[in-house]
């Protein structure tokens, strides 16, 4: 067992047993490399990443590349999940020197952390036109040895590229109503109207995408544009990118047809496409948006969920040593396990007889959305006798944020407290175990043991997850909690001379650039989740000073973003919230009362994104008046449960119909 074997990290504990001498990140990795002259092989990835399997499985654990890299590095392993400040930092170094990135990540740099190589997954043997590590490893050692001047001249380059500043945000972006509908029309032209979704192979579920077009549509009422939203998420509900008989989504589609996924399934995904379904549901009534939703949260809380109610981050690709084993069928295995005559009934419904095929992944006819049935449970009973993904059972506080969400809005939207009581529990596990003695916000949990300083991610989408707890179930302690951390974003990572909010503290390590990202990835920037937030607590506090800290944030935004949707849909969808009208909507009554939930029932049916509701008790709330001080003076009428729909702080006359509470959500 190399110094991997005392980590926390799954990731890091499957390299523990490999001969390669790993070491942990720290200063004692580069003492010693210090010490010995030796330069630093940084290896970069995450437990259920394919590549990185095959990697460790070629290079890793063969005694010849091993000895090698022994002699020539000292070598790191990082689980960029756990510090992703450490894989933003260097994988634009890749970028900057290859053009392109991805995991595994390899990075080599000189003892005082200066960067002199990049690449991604590199082979034990040249293949792939690629050298392999049995060749690369001795040149490098050479490069060190008897070209040491070279390498210094191209760490010296390196570096003055990353020292150079980024260029300036010009602050030409003008948020307003038409911003989200010139939005959607540039995405026209990426649209597949053959497959539906965007881009070609492989193909990503964005499911960002799916809520700006819905705010789109809700602002146009085009139909094209809504019903490219619709393509999509019922393609990929009929896809192999959907797992149809335990549920839940997997990473990405390898073809353009939605059919080959590539099988790992993240915490992430789950939660955004969650809240895409739920919205669609919201916005169209249609049954197959809300089913798919409940389903993604059926799996996440029956194979996802963590004694104390947390989340674990992801399940694995491979099982066997093959990826897809657990999911995939034959024909004759689908035969022994149906009784007689399903095979054919289940071939009605599923395309089981694609002459390319060896194994089957179940995907379904293209005019198909039955819901699943007694065909599909006597599979998912059989297939749980099969040896199991791994499951990263790591606790982040920024998935969990956004599982929170996730599970919070669809609890509201589909009046299922269960949900709604699984992201509460959710929210106590996270605020209540992965906190430092200083009261601050922490990272990572595994083991019952927190660390790791909290990143901006963890701050803005946990207090995501807290205002949506707050509006399905009007706590207010949950609108204090998300206050709390906003509260704690800004004072930690608010960039005061140019606005908008970097990636680690301030008190961040030494050494690795403090970046903001304002583009989306496979989840949402902190910046575009913290502008939302903004626009948000303002309207529901009155607190001038998230209001000049989301218009300092929208400077920062690019004018070119909205004909780049893609990368910015999240922050284009933050920026309509502050474009309005919005609208705050109070009900007094008494909990529980059946006009109560008449009230709520009606609202919570519209999609009225831009809205936040709030429920306030008939004999009032000292805690909330406090928070959301517009509030304290409104009052049930005639006994009844009260509607006051408030735009700018200012509020309509009251209502008792929810017929007129909902008109009041137009945006005309």
């Amino acid at each position: 067992m190399n110094r991997l074997a005392g980590e926390l990290s799954p990731y890091l504990l499957q390299h523990a047993d490999n001969p390669v001498n790993w070491y942990p990140w720290g200063d004692e990795a580069f003492a010693i490399a210090r010490r010995d002259d030796k330069p630093v092989f940084l290896s970069i990835g995450y437990s259920t990443c394919h590549w990185c399997h095959v990697m460790e499985h070629e290079s890793f654990s063969d005694p010849d590349v091993a000895a090698l890299m022994n002699e020539a590095f000292v070598s790191i392993k990082i689980d960029r999940e756990e510090r992703p400040d450490l894989d933003e930092h260097f994988m634009r170094i890749c970028q900057m020197l290859t053009g392109a990135g991805g995991w595994p990540l390899t990075v080599i740099v000189t003892p005082d952390r200066r960067p002199f190589f990049a690449g991604t997954y590199i082979p034990r043997d040249n293949s792939y036109g690629r050298m392999g590590m049995l060749e690369l490893v001795p040149r490098i050692r050479e490069l060190w040895t008897m070209q040491r001047g070279s390498v210094n001249e191209s760490v010296e380059s390196i570096m003055a590229a990353l020292r150079r500043p980024d260029a300036e945000v010009s602050g030409d972006f003008a948020p307003g109503p038409s911003v989200i509908v010139e939005a959607a029309r540039s995405l026209a032209s990426r649209f597949d109207g053959r497959n539906a979704g965007f881009g070609g192979a492989p193909k990503f579920p964005m499911p960002t995408l799916i809520g700006l077009l819905l705010r789109a549509w809700r602002r146009n009422g085009n139909a094209e544009t809504l019903g490219m939203a619709e393509r999509t998420l019922a393609a990929m509900r009929r896809g192999g990118i959907y797992d149809q008989v335990g549920f839940g989504f997997h990473r990405y589609s390898t073809d353009e047809r939605w059919h080959v996924p590539h099988f790992e399934k993240m915490l992430y995904d789950q939660a955004l496409l969650c809240l895409a379904y739920t919205e669609a549901w919201q916005a169209t009534a249609k049954d197959l948006y809300r089913r798919t939703a409940s389903e993604i949260c059926t799996y996440v809380l029956r194979d996802l969920r963590l004694p104390g109610g947390g989340f674990a981050t992801a399940e694995d690709a491979d099982s066997e040593g093959v990826e897809g084993r657990f999911y995939v069928w034959t024909e004759s295995e689908l035969r022994s396990v149906l009784a007689d005559g399903d095979f054919e009934a289940l071939s009605h419904r599923y395309i089981l007889r694609e002459p390319a095929d060896t194994e089957i992944i179940l995907h379904r006819f293209p005019s198909d959305d039955a819901a699943p049935d007694a065909r599909e449970a006597v599979l998912r009973e059989a297939r749980a006798r099969r040896p199991r993904p791994l499951r990263d059972d790591k606790i982040l506080a920024d998935m969990n944020g956004l599982m929170i969400a996730a599970l919070a809005r669809a609890g509201r939207a589909f009046d299922e407290p269960s949900l709604i009581e699984a992201a509460a529990t959710a929210a106590r596990f996270v605020i209540g175990s992965m906190v430092g003695t200083d009261g601050a916000l922490l990272h990572r949990l595994r083991d019952g043991v927190a660390g790791i300083p909290a990143f901006a991610d963890d701050h803005a989408f946990l207090a995501w997850g807290m205002l949506e707890l707050f509006e399905a179930g009007f706590d207010p302690v949950w609108l204090e909690e998300s206050l709390r951390l906003l509260d704690a974003l800004v004072a930690g990572f608010w960039d005061d001379k140019n606005g908008g909010f970097f990636q680690t503290s301030g008190s961040a390590e030494k050494g690795i650039a403090r970046t903001k990202s304002f583009t989306d990835g496979v989840i949402p920037s902190a910046n575009a989740v913290a502008l939302m937030l903004l626009v948000k607590l303002n309207r529901i506090t009155g607190r001038t000073d998230f209001q000049e800290k989301a218009a300092a944030l929208m400077r920062c935004i690019p004018a070119e973003a909205t004909e780049s949707a893609i990368s910015y849909s999240h922050l284009l969808c933050a920026a309509d919230d502050a474009a309005g009208p919005t609208a705050e909507v109070v009900i007094v009554g008494e909990p529980g009362a059946s006009d109560v939930r008449d009230m709520l029932a009606a609202i919570r049916r519209v999609y009225a994104p831009n809205a936040v509701t709030i429920m306030k008790p008939s004999r009032g709330s000292a805690l909330l008046d406090r928070l959301a001080p517009f509030t304290a003076s409104l009052r049930e009428v005639a006994g009844k449960a009260t509607a006051y729909v408030c735009r700018d702080f200012t509020c309509a006359l009251p209502v008792t119909d929810p017929a007129l509470a909902v008109r009041g959500l137009s945006i005309a």
